[in-house]
């Protein structure tokens, strides 16, 4: 009898509702603790929705970074490549506005405007795209770790950044900010969710991503050409980090190009989510976990914003009560192997 229940819980949508009421769990507890910590300057309705808007910007970047990650790869040039990115598509999309107005066109118009959004949206998904394939390229041609190869790629995108932006920030024209503010930015953050939910669940590329997750011996054993959908997976998340561009820069209004390693900072935040997506996956709701992650993340850091606690503490504090949640949302089988 239990154990019929425990199979249940597994395959059912039981097994669901749990992941959900753990995750619905989290994010109340660590509302909680800060809450009651400073009443009056956290957690009030309108904060909630400042920091789901915050969330909003590394969920996309995470459901994307998760093909890679859950193939058991990882990628280290992620800050990079929202860096250049966002640059890219500022400066396409500042090119093409100021071109509509050249050629004849009204300022401020409709058809500037539109021009303008889709300039940025496909320069930073474009260039997101390319960086990935460039990963994914070099990881399988180069057949060394991939961190070792992002990290050697990630100074390169940052020198190119810094190329691309003229040695200056790039401000975003503050009629193309519309992607950081509510509706537009839940608005294209819920249609990424939904192309990344649709290839993960419903596509060969996300059959076979789980597939050399699990076990890259066996699927290279049954046809599956593992080297391709490696790539197709950094080509994904770079895609969606693009996506997280055009997010970050119409939310802060600008970008700064910065060397020497200094956008790994950015890493942080989408990987942390990511984790949250693999301990849920048993779940079955791995992206939906991302999101959840996400605002965990955020609400525990303008936690210690409204402590006003050092920058340092927050990050050794937060670091740690991530390791915490994931910790104990992940069990690990006896016997099982922890890589």
């Amino acid at each position: 009898m239990g154990k019929t229940i425990e199979n249940t819980e597994k395959k059912g949508l039981s097994g669901q509702a749990r992941g959900y009421a753990i995750l619905i769990f989290l994010v109340f507890l660590s509302w909680l603790i800060f809450k009651l910590i400073t009443p009056h300057n956290f957690g009030s309705p309108e904060d909630l929705v400042k920091y789901l808007q915050a969330s909003l910007m590394a969920t996309v970047g995470a459901i994307g970074f998760y093909f890679v990650l859950v193939m058991g790869m990882f990628d280290f040039s992620i800050g990079a490549n929202i860096m250049l990115s966002a640059i890219v598509g500022c400066v396409f999309a500042t090119r093409v506005m100021e071109n509509f107005v050249a050629s004849g066109g009204v300022e401020g118009s409709a058809g500037q405007l539109a021009g303008g959004y889709v300039a940025l949206v496909a320069g930073c998904v474009i260039t997101g795209a390319l960086v990935g394939l460039i990963n994914g390229l070099f990881y399988v041609t180069l057949r060394i770790p991939s961190m070792i190869v992002t990290t050697g790629l990630a100074l390169i995108y940052e020198s190119l950044a810094s190329y691309f932006a003229g040695g200056k920030s790039q401000v975003l024209p503050a009629t193309l900010r519309g992607l950081g503010r509510i509706p537009g930015n839940i608005i294209l953050a819920a249609v990424a969710f939904i192309i990344a939910y649709f290839i993960l669940n419903y596509t060969k590329v996300g059959t076979y991503t789980y597939a050399i997750g699990s076990n890259e011996f066996v699927a290279k054993n049954m046809g599956i050409k593992v080297n391709k959908y490696k790539v197709i997976a950094f080509v994904i998340s770079g895609a969606f980090l693009g996506i997280m561009a055009a997010l970050t820069i119409s939310y802060s209004s600008s970008m700064l190009a910065e060397t020497g390693m200094a956008s790994m900072s950015r890493n942080f935040v989408p990987t942390m989510g990511c984790f949250f997506g693999t301990a849920f996956k048993k779940y079955g709701i791995p992206l939906q976990a991302i999101v959840f992650g996400e605002l965990v993340i955020n609400i525990i850091f303008f936690g210690f914003i409204a402590m006003g606690a050092p920058t340092a503490i927050q990050d050794v504090i937060t670091g740690l009560a991530l390791l915490i949640i994931i910790t104990v949302t992940t069990k690990v089988a006896k016997g099982e192997i922890v890589k």
